[in-house]
């Protein structure tokens, strides 16, 4: 007889820090930008939770922040925000 039972242990614990990649050209207020996308949801968030990092080219950058979610519904909505934004080209 099969298995029906449908849920899958959880694979984080919440409440957490949860760090998001984000990249995006290199542009005056990208970070602020990605501040406020986050702080719309976790507004607790601290932009000294973020860590940058410039491409050798300097071309682009890259930001992980360090975001405390208190549920995987919270870090959705996060990622939803951030990946729909045109500055971001890529957030993992």
């Amino acid at each position: 007889m099969a298995d029906t039972d449908n849920s899958k242990p959880a694979l984080i614990d919440f409440p957490c820090d949860f760090p998001i990649k984000v990249m995006g050209e290199m542009q005056a207020g990208f970070a602020e930008t990605i501040t406020g996308l986050i702080q719309s949801v976790q507004p607790a968030f601290n932009a000294a939770n973020i860590e940058m990092r410039a491409s050798s080219g300097g071309k682009y950058i890259s930001l992980t922040c360090h975001v405390q979610v208190a549920s995987q519904a919270q870090l959705d909505a996060v990622y939803r925000l951030i990946s729909a934004h045109p500055l971001v080209k890529f957030s993992l």
